[in-house]
């Protein structure tokens, strides 16, 4: 009995210890694979929904970052007497030159922060966009000069008009500009056939009423009108 006694203890003892053994191992895979499954816990997902809010959106380009949704410009061209207008919708612009007896008709597009519009009969006209003003240089009937047109608040700004007038084409065209003490002043031109003609007086009021011409009705209207158009 005396020589049992340590044997039944020590092999009591290894039993122990082998029965800790087994639920150690059992117990650490359990843990593991806990950790190794992060969809069935709400918490492991945390961090990876951080992650994904985390990440930046593409950056879009210059040209969508600063096109102009809508914009008008209209003034009085240095050295010339002429007037001149520029108005952009969505990125598509078309500008207007006159003095009364030469006109051009300009078309193109806005990117980043200015406009470089080519003359529909020959001709180029190039602004900068900002402070309120389009600033920049027109080309017609090879001269060259400069000006600086202001933001533009209806009723000045540009107007345009076609119709088909004792069975010819008739186009015409207004700017109507603001003046600084008052009033406003407004230059056009007009062609019949290709030919020009007497350009019809605006209503000062209401500048897209209508007009009568020999015995044709026309309807000027303002950018929104037209510009689709002119592209």
């Amino acid at each position: 009995m005396s020589r049992l006694g340590p044997v039944i203890t020590l092999a009591a003892g290894a039993v122990l210890a082998g029965g800790l053994g087994v639920a150690s191992i059992i117990a650490t895979p359990a843990a593991n694979t806990t950790a190794a499954a992060p969809e069935n816990n709400p918490a492991a997902q945390a961090p990876a929904a951080e992650e994904n809010t985390a990440q930046p959106s593409p950056s879009p380009t210059q040209s969508e970052e600063k096109r102009i949704e809508k914009a008008d410009y209209a003034g009085r061209v240095k050295g010339n007497g002429a007037l001149i207008a520029i108005s952009i919708r969505d990125g598509k612009a078309v500008g207007y030159f006159c003095d009364g007896r030469t006109e051009a008709w300009f078309k193109g597009g806005q990117s980043a922060d200015g406009v470089s519009l080519k003359g529909v009969g020959g001709g180029q006209l190039t602004a900068e966009l900002g402070d309120g003003q389009a600033k920049g240089r027109v080309s017609v009937a090879g001269k060259q000069w400069s000006f600086a047109a202001p933001t533009a608040v209806k009723p000045s700004g540009l107007y345009r008009a076609t119709a088909l007038v004792r069975g010819a084409q008739f186009r015409a065209g207004w700017i109507r500009v603001k003046n600084p003490n008052g009033g406003y002043t407004t230059v056009g031109a007009a062609s019949e056939g290709g030919s020009p003609v007497p350009v019809p007086e605006l209503n000062g009021d209401q500048p897209t009423a209508p007009l009568t011409v020999g015995d044709t009705t026309i309807y000027p209207k303002d950018v929104d009108g037209f510009i689709e158009e002119m592209q």
